[in-house]
């Protein structure tokens, strides 16, 4: 045991002075805790990083809780193909800059030697990255994988325990979830078993952006306002690329947008904005009333319980 959308106008800055940034401290405090608490505790603990802005946070506090050059566990990125370029060289040139080991395992491997078969050559990889986590689990013999999900992302989440235990098939069982009282956590593992730790579980995405604006945190360009070629599909603005085309009948239109989340490109929308700051964003936080995964991801519009079936099976 171990203690421990649609975005409305943006808000005029002078209205962001009452905003307290007070709490950061404590937030900050809590996943510092919880990082040294991965590194005494578990033998192969790793930090799953994508290079988005949650990752990139936990990142900043590993920094704080070990100093740059002494991460004490490797990075991890599932990488589907289908990422955008300039999230992924972010990422590369993020963890040179820190002296951090990064670990890259990709769905296309997982599809080389036949765990992975798609349905179709248009499906999207992005739920197929269980498989190749939990093979790169299996490869590197992890323990645990410290991951950037936060509880007001979505329901499924929302249900997770900041040690969250995963059975030796890699599934997450909601009823099996081990009590934390009082910041205590349970961290038995038999073998075969692992556990992903959320050490940014009580943080918002309102609390991510303070942080990143009061930390000046680097970002890749996709979060902030850039024009992009994009078409309306099912409420939402689905970028246009090679690998998202316009169908038949659907309009092409330039719009100055962001992306609120960066992940693969066949799932992931963007927002339309005018935000070029993070403290741009926090003001549009603050009037949002749609949550980031419900305005931006395509395969969580499936049904409510999609993210808890893919969670189930291994998914982060």
């Amino acid at each position: 045991m171990t203690q421990a959308s649609t975005m409305n106008a943006p808000l005029p800055h002078t209205l962001l002075h009452p905003l307290s940034n007070a709490h950061l401290d404590a937030l900050e405090e809590e996943t510092i805790f919880i990082l040294r608490e991965v590194a005494a505790t578990f033998e192969r603990p790793t930090l799953l990083f994508s290079g988005g802005k949650d990752s990139l946070v936990m990142l900043r506090c590993a920094e704080k809780a070990f100093g740059a050059g002494r991460i004490p566990y490797p990075l991890l990125m599932i990488d589907t193909g289908h990422n955008f370029t300039e999230v992924t060289e972010f990422r590369d040139r993020r963890a040179k800059e820190l002296g951090a080991q990064l670990i890259v395992r990709s769905v296309e491997d997982s599809m080389a030697r036949g765990t992975v078969r798609l349905s179709h050559p248009e499906e999207s990889r992005n739920a197929h990255q269980s498989v190749t986590l939990l093979e790169a689990i299996e490869e590197f013999r992890f323990d645990a994988l410290i991951g950037g999900a936060r509880r007001d992302e979505e329901k499924a989440r929302a249900k997770e325990r900041i040690f969250s235990h995963r059975d030796s098939f890699g599934q997450w069982q909601p009823k099996a979830q081990r009590p934390e009282l009082w910041t205590l956590f349970n961290t038995r593992l038999t073998q075969g078993e692992h556990f992903r730790v959320f050490p940014i579980s009580n943080w918002t995405e309102l609390d991510v952006w303070q942080y990143i604006a009061r930390e000046d945190i680097a970002l890749p360009s996709l979060y902030y306002t850039h024009p992009r070629d994009v078409v309306e599909r099912k409420g939402l603005l689905v970028p246009v690329t090679p690998l998202t085309p316009p169908r038949d009948g659907e309009q092409v239109q330039q719009r100055q947008v962001r992306f609120r989340t960066v992940g693969d490109i066949t799932c992931t929308c963007p927002v339309e904005s005018t935000a070029a700051s993070a403290l741009d964003i926090v003001a549009e936080t603050l009037s949002a009333n749609i949550s980031e995964r419900g305005a931006t991801r395509m395969d969580d519009k499936t049904s409510d319980a999609s993210m808890e079936k893919r969670k189930r099976d291994g998914y982060f």
